[in-house]
């Protein structure tokens, strides 16, 4: 049996894996009712309609053939759902944020990803762009709650970004993404696939480039619960990610982090992730 860091829950090799790579993932960590769970709240929610501020889904006819706008993401579902607030603060996801910041985490923001067939990808993007977690960064847990691989839409990474600075984007394809901003790749790395089963958790580092695929399927949705923490030691963040949760659900404010950012001016990095 391989050997386990003293009081904590991943291995040597998972966590000499994250920091020399900027990547994990956890097979398995949420189980099949987990994510019978969170797959039906959020078709249920879907059903339901708009909330304001946070999902504004639209029929058919006023979506102009874009699926996404049938199907958008979910904003900081944890502020109106309390099965998102729970899996947001999961106790398997806290304890190994834990190790990854090497510190307590605090949860920052949730998100749940539809991405029906024939959904746009999104461009290669860094997510501590837009959190400006300061000092240090965020790290993401995106969870798998279809089988996510190159057909169907599943993520991509670029390895050994980890430690990349944070670059001010270019304007994306539209063709292709339903974002508008897209980074560039450093010389000598590629992004490769991270093909997932349902009730995969993948964790990555704030500074990691990675996008996704088109959804090309015939008949398969891609959905993901994604939610981005930082660690206790954080002074700054964004300031629509206040406010942020511990552990026991208690709430805990934040200065807003103001700074203009690699782009020289604010509204780039304002906008939600």
């Amino acid at each position: 049996m391989e050997k386990r860091l003293s009081g904590n829950v991943l291995t040597e090799a998972q966590l000499r894996q994250f920091l020399t790579e900027g990547y994990l993932v956890i097979p398995g960590l949420f189980t099949p009712e987990d994510v019978r769970l969170l797959r039906d709240e959020f078709m249920s929610l879907h059903k339901q309609g708009p909330v304001a501020g946070l999902f504004n889904p639209v029929p058919a006819e006023q979506a102009g053939g874009d699926i996404l706008k049938q199907y958008p993401r979910f904003m900081h579902p944890h502020r109106v759902n309390e099965l998102a607030k729970q899996y947001m603060l999961h106790p398997k996801v806290m304890d190994i944020l834990s190790d990854l910041f090497g510190e307590e985490p605090l949860a920052a923001q949730s998100m749940f990803y539809y991405k029906p067939p024939g959904g746009k990808g999104q461009a290669l993007h860094q997510d501590n762009f837009y959190l400006l977690v300061e000092p240090g960064t965020c790290i993401a847990a995106w969870a798998a709650i279809d089988p996510a691989d190159e057909e169907n839409g599943g993520l991509f990474v670029v390895p050994k970004t980890q430690e990349a600075e944070i670059q001010c984007p270019h304007e994306a394809d539209a063709s292709v993404s339903f974002t508008v901003h897209e980074v560039d790749v450093p010389a000598g790395l590629k992004p490769v696939p991270v093909i997932m089963q349902a009730g995969d958790v993948l964790f990555f580092n704030g500074s990691v480039i990675h996008g996704s695929y088109p959804n090309t399927s015939r008949d398969r949705f891609r959905r993901a619960f994604i939610c981005h923490y930082a660690g206790i030691s954080t002074d700054k963040i964004g300031k629509y990610y206040n406010p942020l949760y511990r552990r026991d659900g208690s709430a805990l404010v934040l200065e807003a982090n103001l700074d203009n950012g690699p782009c020289g001016h604010e509204f780039a990095a304002s906008a939600p992730h």
